[in-house]
C-alpha cells in the first residue's frame, strides 16, 4: 500500500487506486482517511489523500494563491487518475468540496459513497446516488466491508 498526498508526485503503477474523496474542513475533522487506508494495508493499493499534511489555514482560497492553486489541481489530477473515489461526508460537516466532487464524478461508474442520515443533505446525497446507481453506505464500516470484498477480486 501507498498513500500519496500533496503536494507530493504521484507515481501511477500497475495497482487499483483510490481517491480519498470527503469530509476534510480545512483539517478541522476527524482523519477518517487514515483509518480507511489502514484497512487496507494487507492490499497493493495507492491512496490518493488530498489531506495535506503541511496545510496553513492562513493560506487564501484563490486563484491567485499558489499554494491554494497547486492543492486544488493536485486533487483534481488525483480524481481524475483514481479507479476509485472513496466519498465519506461525516454528519456535523457541510463539507461543500466533496459535494462538488460528487457531481463531477457521479456518473464515472468509481464511486463509492459513505452518508450518514444526520449529514444535512443526506437526501439529496441518496437521490444522487440512486439516479447513478452509485453505491450508497450509511456507515464506513460497511462501505469498507463490501469495497474490500470487489476489489480483492480485482486484485
Amino acid at each position: 500500500m501507498r498513500v500519496f498526498s500533496p503536494p507530493q508526485q504521484i507515481e501511477t503503477r500497475d495497482k487499483i487506486s483510490v481517491f480519498l474523496a470527503g469530509t476534510i474542513d480545512m483539517g478541522n475533522s476527524e482523519d477518517w482517511q487514515f483509518l480507511f487506508t489502514n484497512s487496507f494495508d494487507d492490499c497493493e493499493l495507492d491512496f490518493y489523500n488530498p489531506r495535506r499534511i503541511s496545510w496553513d489555514n492562513s493560506w487564501t482560497q484563490t486563484f491567485e494563491n499558489p499554494q491554494f492553486y497547486q492543492q486544488v489541481n493536485w486533487e483534481l489530477n488525483a480524481l481524475e487518475k483514481a479507479d476509485y473515489i472513496i466519498l465519506n461526508l461525516l454528519p456535523e460537516s457541510k463539507s461543500p468540496i466533496s459535494l462538488l466532487e460528487l457531481g463531477l464524478y457521479a456518473n464515472s461508474g468509481k464511486v463509492y459513497v459513505c452518508c450518514p442520515n444526520e449529514f444535512y443533505r443526506s437526501g439529496n446525497v441518496q437521490i444522487v446516488c440512486d439516479r447513478f446507481n452509485i453505491p450508497l453506505y450509511t456507515n464506513m464500516e460497511n462501505l469498507i466491508l463490501d469495497f474490500k470484498n470487489k476489489i480483492t477480486n480485482e486484485i
